[in-house]
């Protein structure tokens, strides 16, 4: 997927690659095909381009413009937004313009890729945001164990209970509980102490 997004970024409508060669995965995916290299002869798996329509990223801060900063490792997030039609940035803060410019090299999604931008704290919850919060292991516990008893049911009640019922994203984090967006928190915070 990473090279898809890639390649779309690009604006190329493919990009070789030797990463699933040797496995089964080729016969599986159909947009896959195999290629002779034309300089050295050896095989290749050309993966397609991928456009989607729409990506929703969520990222530590960025300014009301879209200039996004992302602590640790991005993985796809600069070319999941360069390859979207339109992109919707969800943020732990909005911070004003000035404190974007004091570190430019954190900026790694850029204002001209986004289309909107949305303050959500605890955006990712109940996964993690790097430097912000841990993931919420005790809710995920749960979440895991309803779905060894009866995944269909598992699944069913998870999304009547986090995300048809909530009302507003408060009560979407009532739901979370308080104790767990804190200890998430406080784990998050600790992996800045020396």
């Amino acid at each position: 997927m990473g090279l898809r997004f890639r390649a779309g970024a690009m604006g190329v409508p493919f990009l070789p690659m030797r990463a699933m060669l040797g496995s089964d995965l080729i016969g599986r995916l159909p947009e896959v095909k195999m290629i002779d290299c034309p300089f050295t002869g050896e095989k290749l798996a050309l993966v397609p381009a991928l456009n989607p329509d729409v990506a929703l990223i969520h990222v530590q801060r960025c300014d009301a413009y879209g200039n996004a900063q992302i602590d640790g490792l991005p993985f796809m997030d600069l070319d999941l937004a360069m390859a979207a039609n339109r992109v919707i940035l969800t943020t732990e803060r909005i911070v004003a313009n000035a404190q974007i410019r004091r570190r430019p090299d954190q900026t790694k999604i850029p204002f001209f890729a986004v289309d909107a931008v949305v303050e959500v704290p605890f955006g990712c919850a109940p996964h993690e945001c790097y430097g912000l919060y841990e993931p919420m292991f005790g809710h995920l516990d749960r979440y895991a164990a309803s779905l060894k008893r009866d995944p269909e049911r598992g699944i069913g009640e998870y999304l009547d209970c986090y995300f048809r019922a909530p009302g507003s994203w408060i009560d979407y984090l009532d739901r979370l509980g308080l104790s767990e967006l804190l200890d998430a928190a406080r784990r998050g915070a600790s992996i800045y102490d020396d």
